[in-house]
């Protein structure tokens, strides 16, 4: 309650007409009404504006309208918020000369104890003519027991820090994960018959989990593409695009010593459907996986690699059903409709094989260029590693033959050697002796008197030297001529 106010107090000095036994609340100071909601004002106005300089100071980089208009004061297509990224897809479709439209790829690398492959590979990144800077490159390192990792990162840091301005890629992704992959990395574990199904499935997780992390809405090309790839144009990028289909492949062969014929095709894995192999797929398992080029499933399917001629039109365009993954150009599109590698069987077939079916199920144009030829570096199998170390064991053998040969004839050639020259050697030395005999005799006459002539003298006649040397001579022609008892 408000305290009361005795008779003799006045608030104003003045007295009141009222009783005395009323309540007083008369202020002491009194502000008009409008002067205080003026005063607030102020002060809440001088607050927001110290609340704006400090995010000025603090966030130099946020918009102040942004921030208070809520979007409703944008104008233009280039006010965005921050946090915000806007992507029209329907850019992004792929282009028969994506180069000259700026269309980015992704380069997808699965590896594998792939140390001894990769400056090889990285020697074709240099080599690409496509702008590197409109690359991205994606690795997956996976059940790797070799250096894979520490080389890879060694070279991509030499790839970007190179001087060449146009040599560094663009946005590089080096992605790790194991998936238990237990077959062995060498030649007849990799291409053995049992380990195919199992293996290929296993390939299939990898190369998707790969995508699935790289893959940017700005991408409008996926290339996969091995590591142990010898021999590719350096073109490929745009010799590939300028098809402009949807997935398509070239035809891979493998280099060969010249004992094993020079040249073989690598790739079965591009070919197109057959009635036999349809047929063959209704027989086996959901589970079961056909793979090309083994006795176990003959498919009888024309392939990519069989229809190559050394001189026709690299640009010859072959529908196929199944492609191979040494080298894969698609368009980013088909990933992001669904289609994928299939770590299952998909009518039959996984991985890559089963990618290609999953496409052409999907109305997408798949296409191979069987007169456009990439090497493969070649590998020896068991076989042909015994087949060369028997070879190598022939070659020494011949070789030590042939040493054997040549100093057997030398003896024998030392040993019956030409008569004639034997003859002029043992005249020579004759004749020799015989001027020796003659000069030192001449040497003794000279140093003994004449004696003096009497029939003594005269009872004997003396034998000239050079009678003495033809003498001997003809003795010794006489004993040459002698026919053998």
């Amino acid at each position: 309650m408000l305290p009361r106010h005795h008779g003799s107090s006045y608030s104003n000095g003045k007295k009141h007409d009222y009783e005395e036994k009323t309540y007083s609340i008369s202020p002491h100071r009194s502000t008009p009404p409008a002067a205080r909601k003026r005063r607030q004002l102020l002060i809440r106005l001088g607050g927001v504006l110290a609340v704006l300089l400090f995010g000025f100071f603090v966030w130099p980089g946020v918009s102040i309208l942004s921030i208070f208009s809520f979007g409703f004061l944008s104008s233009g297509e280039d006010f965005q918020l921050e946090t915000v990224r806007y992507y029209d897809l329907s850019n992004v479709q792929g282009t028969a000369r994506g180069w000259e439209r700026e269309e980015r790829i992704l380069l997808c690398a699965p590896l594998r104890d792939a140390e001894s492959h990769l400056r090889m590979f990285f020697s074709h990144l240099h080599n690409f003519t496509y702008p590197h800077h409109l690359i991205d490159l994606a690795f997956l390192v996976s059940d790797s027991k070799d250096r894979t990792l520490p080389l890879l990162s060694e070279l991509l840091e030499q790839l970007q820090a190179d001087e060449d301005p146009k040599m560094p890629y663009g946005e590089i992704s080096i992605i790790e994960k194991d998936f238990g992959q237990k077959v062995n990395q060498d030649v007849e574990s990799r291409h053995g018959f049992a380990a195919q199904a199992s293996r290929r499935k296993l390939m299939a997780q990898a190369r998707n989990w790969l995508l699935s992390a790289a893959l940017r809405p700005y991408h409008s090309w996926v290339y996969w593409r091995d590591v142990d790839v010898e021999t590719a144009p350096f073109t490929i990028l745009e010799d590939l695009m300028r098809h402009n289909k949807d997935v398509i492949v070239p035809n891979v062969w493998r280099p060969l010593p010249d004992w094993l014929g020079g040249e073989q095709p690598y790739d079965l894995n591009s070919w197109q459907e057959s009635e036999t192999a349809l047929a063959l797929a209704d027989t086996l398992d959901e589970d079961a996986v056909i793979v090309e080029g083994y006795a176990e499933y003959a498919t009888w399917r024309p392939h990519l690699a069989y229809l190559r001629d050394p001189y026709g039109d690299p640009d010859m365009e072959m529908d196929i059903d199944g492609v191979g993954g040494v080298s894969i150009l698609a368009k980013a599109k088909v990933f992001r409709s669904g289609v994928h590698f299939p770590a299952f069987s998909f009518e039959k077939h996984a991985e890559t094989e089963g990618f290609g079916k999953m496409a052409k199920r999907m109305q997408f144009s798949v296409v191979g260029l069987p007169h456009y030829t990439i090497w493969h570096l070649y590998e020896p199998s068991v076989d042909d590693i015994r087949h060369m170390e028997e070879m190598e064991q022939e070659r020494q053998a011949r070789e030590q033959e042939e040493k054997d040969r040549v100093e057997r004839m030398k003896k024998i050639k030392d040993q019956f050697a030409d008569p004639n020259n034997q003859w002029e050697k043992d005249k020579t030395d004759i004749q020799n002796e015989a001027m020796k005999e003659k000069k030192a005799k001449e040497d003794a006459e000279a140093g003994t008197e004449k004696p003096a002539a009497g029939p003594e003298s005269s009872a004997k006649p003396e034998t000239p030297v050079g009678a003495l040397a033809e003498a001997k001579v003809e003795d010794v022609t006489t004993v040459k001529n002698k026919p053998a008892a």
